[in-house]
């Protein structure tokens, strides 16, 4: 559905960033950049929390297999 993405280079990516930057002012894009970063922060750490509660667990039923 969205191979296309796999062929957009970087001139297409200027292109598109400014044609944003005219609709909606540079003000409306630089906060939506924000946000997203945000977003991308947000989910790095909700990955490093759900990765380590999987090893404390793992850790657990090792350590009631070795006690049984």
């Amino acid at each position: 559905m969205f191979g296309f993405l796999r062929n957009i280079g970087p001139t297409e990516i200027i292109v598109i960033a400014l044609i944003l930057i005219i609709l909606f002012g540079s003000k409306l894009v630089t906060k939506l950049a924000k946000t997203g970063g945000e977003s991308v922060k947000e989910l790095k750490n909700a990955k490093k929390t759900f990765t380590e509660a999987l090893k404390d667990d793992e850790e657990v039923g090792k350590a009631k297999k070795g006690a049984a």
